[in-house]
């Protein structure tokens, strides 16, 4: 290549333009980006997570990734979490995303991230479904313990990649939430029966299918008989369940190196224990059938996110605004780029 590559900002917008209706490709594509990060074709470092002694409910993540592959594309997703921000009227989450060239280095684009980070959540949440209900009967009671954003998009992927359910159940401890989440589920005209429900508990007893998708920093959820059903649990934020409901559970992950830190539920089986012998593996591992899941116990899929995840539906993004014209470009972005002036 010569010279710098030109560099874009994609804004919010864009991005929901390009992943608008494609929910069976990008849950494709998280699927094929599992595929080449399980087989080594990735670079997953750590998360570093930035916190405040000022705002101790708050936090800003940086998630470096590299993805091989006809992706390859690197770069860093950089998202913060204000839990305060829902009382003000706006998101929890904001983010944006860094791509960089793969031969030069050079970023190329910064990228809106909060939908990506929504929809790749909500794309890897319905895969997980997907695969850990096989070889059970298919749920038809899907329940939320949560209901902002991230409830939504989950229910969207799940809607529009082929589910259908008999009862939608809701919980919140904001009832203005549930109400909302509610609203949304009566408007999208994909939803069956919608029980607002006044405890976990309940909702939980009566989900065939059960998404926690809340901001809890620990557990609240202890009691082992409230999933004596054995339904299938997207436990997609992480610090809901106590350790026991995991050591009663068949848990799988997204990465195991990844999951196991910074205090989320399978971590602290693992500070319990001294072991990861709870683990039957990642969802990679259940995708190439290294792992089968067994029916007659819940299932725990608990992921922690990956960075990859991030990088291969932000290129898909990049590559639909350009295909679209729709690309603006920074002029002169690069400026100085003569070795010697």
């Amino acid at each position: 290549m010569t010279g710098a590559p030109p560099f874009a900002v994609i804004s919010g917008a864009q991005v929901q333009r390009a992943l608008q209706g494609r929910e069976k490709q990008v849950v494709e594509l998280v699927e094929a980006t599992y595929r080449l990060h399980g087989a080594g074709d990735s670079v997953n470092p750590p998360s570093y997570f930035l916190r405040f002694p000022d705002r101790p409910t708050a936090r800003i993540i940086a998630l470096p990734a590299s993805i091989g592959g006809p992706i390859r594309v690197d770069g860093i997703k950089w998202v913060s979490s204000f839990p305060e921000n829902v009382q003000a009227g706006i998101p929890r989450a904001s983010a944006v995303l860094i791509l960089n060239d793969h031969d030069t280095g050079y970023p190329f684009a910064c990228v809106e991230c909060s939908i990506i980070n929504a929809t790749r959540t909500a794309a890897s949440a319905a895969l997980g479904a997907d695969r850990l209900s096989q070889g059970r009967p298919r749920p038809t009671r899907v329940g939320f313990v949560g209901t902002g954003l991230i409830a939504r998009y989950i229910h969207t992927y799940l809607a529009r990649t082929g589910w259908t359910f008999d009862e939608v159940g809701v919980h919140d401890l904001s009832p203005a939430s549930a109400a909302g989440f509610r609203g949304y589920l009566e408007r999208s005209g994909e939803a069956g029966r919608i029980a607002v429900h006044d405890s976990a508990e309940g909702l939980i007893r009566s989900s065939d299918l059960v998404v926690f998708a809340t901001v809890a920093s620990t557990p609240h959820v202890h009691d082992v008989s409230w999933f004596a059903h054995n339904p299938v649990v997207l436990h997609v934020s992480l610090r809901d369940l106590a350790p026991e409901i995991l050591l009663a559970s068949t848990n799988v992950v997204d990465d195991v190196d990844h999951c196991l830190k910074a205090d989320t539920s399978p971590h602290l089986v693992e500070q319990l224990t001294g072991s990861r012998d709870f683990l039957a593996g990642t969802l990679d591992d259940v995708m190439t059938g290294r792992v089968s899941v067994p029916a007659d116990r819940p299932v725990v899929f608990s992921p922690f996110g990956l960075g990859v995840l991030d990088l291969a539906v932000g290129k898909y993004v990049y590559d639909e605004v350009v295909r679209s014209g729709d690309l603006q470009a920074v002029e002169g972005f690069f400026h100085d780029l003569s070795r010697h002036g």
